[in-house]
């Protein structure tokens, strides 16, 4: 009983990166996902130009890619990061592409009668995108989003490449180390319990924004 809890502690510790490179990215990538989004649906030509291009980039290549790119090629031109800034920055702006998507879907969702219905209101361009159309693209916007942040704690465990300690590379040390599958175990009822919050904390944002539809 005692290695259990030995084994789990130890998984544990690994966890808590994994948590703060979950947290970090979305502080960075939710916000980063909303502008490229309104860049996206706005008129600003040339800004959306390389919106496009940041998009296709960053969602047509590899994300363990752009990872070592950060961590292993960015050295080479002088620009060292440490490991765990590095991965953040990787993430962020991998699933900020992501999320620009979503996000310029959910608002081009909206029916242009209400842009109509703004405007007749005597509302600016920026008053009707975050009082009337930002609330309900959010509210589409809400499973896909979901998604993606279920995948991200699992896209959390490609950082054990470039030798960080998350939840899933304490796991694979004990199993190497004393030849049990256990570890395995415990590392996926922790990823189950994170994910469950996750799905948990979306539905909960669904029920307060259902009042837009």
């Amino acid at each position: 009983m005692a290695n259990y809890v030995d084994i789990t502690t130890y998984i544990l510790k690994g966890s808590i990166f994994t948590i703060k490179l979950y947290f970090a990215t979305i502080i960075f990538c939710i916000p980063l996902g909303i502008i490229g989004a309104l860049i996206k649906v706005s008129s600003l030509k040339i800004l959306s130009k390389v919106v496009d291009i940041y998009t296709w980039l960053f969602r047509g290549t590899p994300l363990l890619l752009q990872l070592f790119f950060t961590y292993f090629g960015l050295p080479i031109i002088g620009i060292k990061l440490s490991p765990f800034t590095a991965a953040t920055l990787t993430f962020s702006l991998n699933y900020g592409a992501y999320f620009t998507e979503i996000f310029r879907s959910g608002i081009v969702s909206i029916d242009k009668g209400q842009y109509e219905a703004a405007k007749v209101l005597g509302m600016s361009y920026k008053q009707t995108m975050w009082k009337i159309i930002l609330p309900q693209a959010f509210k589409r916007v809400i499973p896909p989003t979901c998604n993606e942040g279920i995948t991200l704690i699992k896209d959390t465990a490609l950082v054990a490449a470039i030798g960080l300690q998350d939840l899933l590379r304490a796991a694979k040390e004990i199993v190497t180390r004393d030849f049990t599958i256990t570890p395995f175990f415990i590392a996926a009822i922790i990823y189950l319990i994170f994910t469950s919050f996750i799905v948990l904390t979306f539905k909960n944002l669904e029920k307060k924004y259902s009042v837009y539809e």
